[in-house]
């Protein structure tokens, strides 16, 4: 554990792991007192979509870590499609705003506010993860393939939206019904005039992720190996 920190540390992904962490637990402190509150289980749900919002960052904050010890392509492939599986999870969340609506028993800007903070967490769960692997990948081969990784992620991430929600697909079905989400998918593809709602909806969800996106990572210093080898990926960090 005392090495993890350390690592975590020296890639200055300690501070950030720990105000990520807080603000998850606020936003499941806010959901539990809903439910204590209210005697309803409405929105017990996003529990479950936050902690599937936190698997990205986890696999991404360990490839971060441990990256350079990884020398076989094929390993680095893998974790790759395992992480670009479960992506999708992290800004799904934002769309969890279709199930707000005024109810009796909690006030209507409570429920308002429970639902933006598990969204901006899911969504900054999201782009952080991403913006490790982009740089752990820039790092290993070029700044061209990390921002055409970053790219591919959020339009397939927007396109994973898509089927969460309209589908009511998930990353699991890719192992427990796999025909059935290969044939839709395969069919909205051949048939995309068919399907006006997935391109559209997917159109606009990666326009709008890449955009807030490259936002953050214009707040982010370009990452650097410092001189004990350490990568550097963090806001604001102080000019030398």
């Amino acid at each position: 554990m005392s090495s993890l920190i350390s690592r975590l540390r020296d890639n200055n992904r300690l501070s950030i792991t720990i105000i990520l962490a807080l603000s998850c637990l606020l936003s499941v402190s806010l959901q539990f007192f809903r439910m204590y509150y209210s005697g309803f289980y409405t929105y017990l749900f996003l529990n479950w979509n936050l902690f599937l919002a936190i698997l990205p960052y986890v696999i991404s904050t360990l490839f971060l870590l441990y990256y350079r010890k990884i020398n076989s392509l094929f390993f680095t492939a893998i974790i790759l499609m395992a992480w670009l599986l479960i992506f999708p999870n992290a800004p799904y969340i934002v769309t969890d705003f279709f199930h707000l609506e005024p109810r009796a028993n909690v006030p209507y800007w409570f429920d308002l506010g429970l639902i933006f903070s598990f969204a901006w967490n899911g969504l900054i769960l999201g782009f952080i993860s991403l913006y490790d692997i982009q740089t752990a990948l820039t790092r290993r081969f070029s700044a061209v393939k990390g921002w055409a990784f970053a790219i591919f992620s959020l339009v397939l991430g927007s396109f994973g939206i898509y089927l969460g929600r309209f589908e009511r697909f998930n990353s699991w079905d890719v192992l427990t019904n796999p025909v059935a989400l290969f044939v839709d998918i395969a069919n909205r593809f051949i048939h995309p005039m068919q399907h006006p709602r997935t391109m559209l909806m997917t159109m606009l969800f990666s326009a709008v992720l890449i955009l807030g996106y490259v936002t953050l990572v214009v707040m982010f210093k370009p990452g650097r190996v410092d001189s004990k080898g350490n990568l550097e990926t963090h806001l604001f960090k102080k000019e030398n």
